[in-house]
């Protein structure tokens, strides 16, 4: 079928996301372009573009894009950009052909080839943007302002840039109004604890990032506004907490889980914990060792500890072994690490494995299948027989083919490579861009669906277990 057939069928290939992203899901209501309000404009051409939501959107939600009073079946090419905060620019460019009234709804006219992307993807202008710099990865500093999405109207296919016909622009938000953002400093704790609009208690999480250090605070946020009280976690590379990684103290760690215990507004008798990477294996040593913790969910981490030595009080885990021998490193200088690290099962390094049937919480194991960090789905796999030989639950591992290591919250355009901090080179992280995309809406959901289940009761006060 020709795209002006596909148009004039009225096949909205949409309505599959909102299945997978689940019946309750606040996405259903965003499909809908005809009738929304015109975007803000920014010259006065005769084409429209409106978006829905008009003017302002949650990052991780779909957002509606049709293109209004251009010529019957004329072929255009839209263009969508945005910057970081450091000034860098993503962009992505689809090429596309309107129906023969003259309107070109994304949602309902597939992309032809020659473009980011090609088919019916209402949402491919945002999960195929690309740096212009190279191993860049997209990331929010600040969640108090929105990124600003940029869409331009082409004229024709040319490899050229046509006459511009449209132009508007549209905030991505992340903290959706009436959240809370307040932060931490209290004790040794560094963090950003986001509290949802209304009277708690709610639901409490600890949100870990990985090995780069600082404090992200851009999923912990989008989390919290879907009921969450979460409190993103620095653990060093912030402030006056350690520089570098050379050793981790779960102490540190048991200080956050007894502030969220303790908090008038965090639901007890436990809390979840949601890391992603290094931030995976650090929170199954939190569960390993520390009280209070019901739920785990754990984006392609290690089962193994990895990085740095932990301690907490007489117990000590070695980091897992790295054979640097192992890396490849292409002609252009990237490195492919998936085989660097040395097998938690064999001779020493089995102590680097973190006895995480000692938890007392349920765990959930999102896996990229083509994550190039390391192994996650070995990691998941073995984690899971672990657990099982000593009597405990049988883990949830839900795997995604295509998918690479940086399993994001929706709609984060997939990075292919960068600068890893510990390697000190340009690494390639696995996955396929659209594939990739599909797995984070579907991990989102997952994610808050597995905290839902098991984040429920009443107050605790404690979080040590020895």
């Amino acid at each position: 079928m020709s795209a002006f057939g596909a148009c004039r069928a009225g096949s909205r290939c949409w309505q599959g996301w909102p299945s997978r992203v689940g019946p309750a899901s606040p996405h259903r209501s965003l499909l809908r372009v005809p009738g929304a309000s015109p975007a803000r404009r920014i010259s006065s051409m005769a084409a429209t573009i409106r978006f829905s939501p008009a003017t302002r959107s949650l990052f991780d939600e779909p957002l509606g894009i049709a293109v209004q009073g251009l010529s019957p079946r004329q072929q255009v090419t839209l263009r969508a950009s945005l910057r970081d905060e450091a000034g860098e620019l993503f962009e992505a460019h689809a090429r596309y052909q309107a129906a023969e009234d003259g309107e070109l709804d994304v949602a309902r006219c597939p992309a032809l080839p020659g473009g980011s992307f090609s088919g019916l993807e209402p949402m491919g202008l945002l999960w195929a943007l690309q740096p212009r710099k190279a191993f860049w990865r997209l990331v929010k500093k600040d969640v108090q302002t929105p990124f600003l999405l940029r869409l331009e109207v082409l004229e024709g296919h040319g490899d050229d840039s046509g006459r511009l016909l449209a132009q508007a622009q549209h905030e991505r938000a992340f903290l959706r109004d009436g959240v809370r953002r307040v932060p931490v400093r209290d004790g040794r704790i560094r963090a950003t604890l986001f509290l949802p609009p209304g009277n708690g208690p709610f639901p409490g999480v600890i949100d870990l990032y990985g090995a780069g250090g600082g404090l992200p605070e851009y999923r912990a946020c989008l989390l919290a506004n879907y009921g969450f009280a979460v409190l993103a976690l620095a653990f060093y590379g912030y402030e006056d907490l350690p520089k570098e990684m050379k050793e981790i103290n779960l102490e540190y760690f048991e200080e956050a889980v007894n502030y969220m215990l303790q908090h008038n507004q965090v639901k007890g008798p436990g809390i979840g914990l949601l890391g992603f990477s290094k931030g995976g294996d650090l929170c199954i040593s939190m569960a390993s060792f520390l009280k209070g913790i019901t739920a785990t969910a754990v984006i392609n981490g290690s089962v193994a500890n990895v990085g740095a030595v932990v301690r907490y009080k007489d117990v000590t885990i070695p980091p897992l072994g790295v054979n640097p021998k192992r890396i490849k490193v292409s002609k252009s200088g990237i490195g492919d690490i998936i085989d660097a690290l040395n097998n938690p099962l064999e001779g020493a390094d089995r102590q680097s494995f973190i006895p995480l049937e000692k938890a007392e919480c349920r765990f959930l194991f999102i896996v990229g299948q083509d994550d190039h960090n390391w192994k996650s789905e070995f990691f998941a796999t073995e984690g899971s027989k672990r657990l099982q030989a000593h009597g405990k639950e049988k883990p949830e591992i839900i795997c995604y083919p295509g998918a690479g290591h940086y399993i994001e919250p929706p709609f984060f355009p997939m990075c292919a490579a960068s600068m890893h901090l510990l390697v000190g080179m340009p690494v390639i992280w696995g996955g396929e861009p659209k594939a990739h995309c599909e797995a984070q809406i579907d991990a989102w959901q997952q994610i808050q669906a597995f905290f839902h289940r098991h984040l429920k009761g009443e107050r605790s006060r404690t979080a040590n277990k020895l």
